[in-house]
């Protein structure tokens, strides 16, 4: 994944109205702090205090932005942190710097956070040998999706369908209102022809009928891996071309024995639902002094 073409998969309009409403969501009414720290022009230094991997300039730019303060980045997208160091200064009224400051704060931590996770597990499987694609999944904090899945992107993870439109993902609820399997994915196909078609199965027998009815991916969803591999070697067998994912109590710790050659994902909805989020600071320095991860401003 070219890191530097990732912000461009992010609309400018988008940013600013999710910007938006993180600031008014913690400050929907009069910003009494302001009283206390004016409208003196300012600047605060970021800080990293934790390791991991660098994720989400561009959200925390664009709320910034809109309180007409500037970001200046020392460490690009994507940097390994080795904390304490600097990562970005910022500059703007000293209001509103303290105003960005914890919404800015909690998205870096956040995706940084999920960005950590899943360099974590890509690395993890490539230490096996394995050569497919470990995905997050749409277990996302509502309202917070995009973040989460660029998250996952900055991290060398896949980021798996981003919404229901993007991939029909026919799962158990779905074949008992259609009625079989065959049934879903007539139905799916009949819904868009140019959208794939995946069919969540728990055992080989649907997993092969899903196949026959013209699936384009399986999921082998809470298999144990040693009933895992087995099954998607029988189901390659007979449909080489079908994408086989495995998904279901895969963790950063186990992850490595769903690792096979007949498996071509692994979906793991940790890397959003649990993944711990980085430590930053922000800290308003003098002019002219030297910024300190601890200091106060004079």
């Amino acid at each position: 994944m070219d890191l530097e073409g990732l912000p461009l998969l992010l609309p400018p309009t988008t940013l600013a109205n999710l910007a938006d409403s993180w600031l008014r969501e913690d400050c929907p009414g009069l910003n009494l702090a302001a009283m206390v720290t004016g409208a003196t022009p300012s600047q605060a230094a970021l800080w990293a205090k934790s390791p991991g991997v660098l994720a989400g300039r561009p959200f925390f730019d664009a709320i910034f932005a809109q309180l007409s303060c500037q970001v200046s980045w020392l460490l690009p997208e994507g940097s390994k942190l080795a904390p304490v160091v600097m990562v970005a200064e910022v500059r703007g009224p000293a209001q509103n710097l303290l105003l960005g400051e914890r919404v800015a704060l909690n998205m870096l931590a956040r995706c940084s956070g999920i960005a950590t996770a899943a360099a974590t597990a890509v690395e993890v499987a490539r230490g096996t040998g394995w050569t497919g694609q470990v995905a997050g999944t749409r277990k996302t904090t509502p309202g917070f999706r995009l973040v989460e899945k660029y998250g996952l992107l900055v991290g060398g993870a896949a980021s798996h369908r981003y919404d229901l439109g993007g991939l029909v993902m026919v799962k158990d609820n779905h074949v008992v209102a259609a009625g079989s399997v065959e049934k879903a994915v007539q139905r799916a196909r009949q819904a868009d022809f140019t959208l794939k078609v995946e069919v969540e199965c728990s055992s080989l027998q649907e997993a092969l009928r899903a196949a026959e009815t013209g699936a384009d991916l399986v999921l082998l969803d809470n298999f144990k891996p040693e009933e895992l591999h087995p099954t998607a070697a029988a189901l390659k067998a007979r449909f080489p071309s079908v994408v086989v994912e495995a998904s279901g109590g895969v963790t950063l710790g186990n992850l490595p024995q769903f690792c096979g050659t007949h498996i071509d994902v692994i979906s793991l909805g940790m890397l959003t639902q649990a993944a711990p989020a980085l430590d930053f600071s922000l800290k308003l320095f003098a002019e002219g002094a030297t910024p300190v991860p601890h200091a106060h401003p004079s």
